[in-house]
């Protein structure tokens, strides 16, 4: 692949510039699907990692892919691996965005790489998100992409690694496809994964539907926000490790030592198995 990996490392550097208003409907429809109860109305500080809604690759009917994704191509390298998942993010919060504001991303491509997996040849793709309003920044993010080979074996159960057993908070998550359904809506996300059982099992080999990382990386920090009152995020990162799956709960988890900035968070499947690594800094509130 070293040809064609090559030709997909001419897309490093480029960049594209959106501008997105950030909807008082789009934010009661996140409230509503995440069970938040605080304010979202307008010039509400949007809850932390709701910027993931914003932004949405629209395009045509015609342009979707059989896996529900947009075809390849545009800004994006035209990765010709079939199966793609965002594996993780780095994000830094320097200012809340606020609802029914307007708000500019610039995105540049910073990487495309080739690393051998468990399942075959994968490519990542590392972004950097930068957005902004007219006071200046507001999140500055790094994301990655994971592009993966089809299978043709169904999915085998992780074993590990096993998660921490020790935690401060701890919340069980009971998934269900109107859960991932209304998310994948809310993000207009169309990766059949998501809600298309049929597709998900016989397609891309999985039990059942998967649980978006983000949707979990969102509950995660969440988490964070229920227990430490009168502090704020001032970053976060989170790595996809293991798949979760909606026929059986999960908990979300965090351990923090008080006086710490730093909080450790984790989501385990109903087996102890690691599936989201994720950790959170802390800053006072101004």
């Amino acid at each position: 692949m070293t040809a064609e990996l090559n030709y997909l490392r001419t897309w490093i550097g480029r960049t594209q510039a959106e501008q997105e208003f950030v909807s008082p409907r789009l934010a009661s429809q996140l409230a509503a699907t995440l069970g938040f109860e605080g304010e979202v109305g307008i010039r509400s500080p949007l809850p932390l990692l709701w910027h993931w809604a914003l932004f949405p690759h629209i395009v045509s009917q015609s342009n979707i892919g059989s896996d529900g994704h947009p075809k390849r191509g545009g800004f994006l390298p035209p990765v010709p691996l079939q199966r793609r998942m965002w594996a993780g993010s780095r994000v830094r919060f320097d200012r809340s965005l606020l609802v029914g504001s307007e708000v500019s991303r610039t995105s540049q491509i910073l990487d495309v790489a080739e690393k051998d997996g468990r399942s075959g040849k994968l490519v990542f793709v590392r972004l950097r998100h930068e957005l902004e309003d007219l006071d200046g920044p507001l999140i500055s993010e790094e994301q990655d992409i994971v592009y993966r080979e089809s299978s043709t074996t169904a999915y085998t159960a992780a074993t590990g690694p096993l998660a921490p057993t020790e935690f401060t908070w701890q919340r069980q998550i009971v998934p269900d496809p109107v859960l991932l359904f209304r998310y994948s809506a809310d993000t207009f996300n169309g990766h059949r994964i998501h809600y298309d059982r049929t597709y998900a099992h016989e397609q891309e080999g999985y039990p059942a539907l998967v649980v978006h990382g983000p949707l979990t990386a969102t509950l995660l920090i969440d988490l964070v926000r229920r227990n430490i009152p009168g502090k704020s995020i001032a970053s976060f990162s989170f790595k996809a490790v293991n798949p979760l799956f909606d026929h059986a709960p999960f908990h979300i988890n965090a351990a923090h030592a008080p006086g710490s900035t730093e909080v450790k968070l984790w989501a385990a499947n109903s087996d102890g198995v690691l599936c989201v690594d994720a950790a959170a800094t802390l800053t006072a509130n101004n």
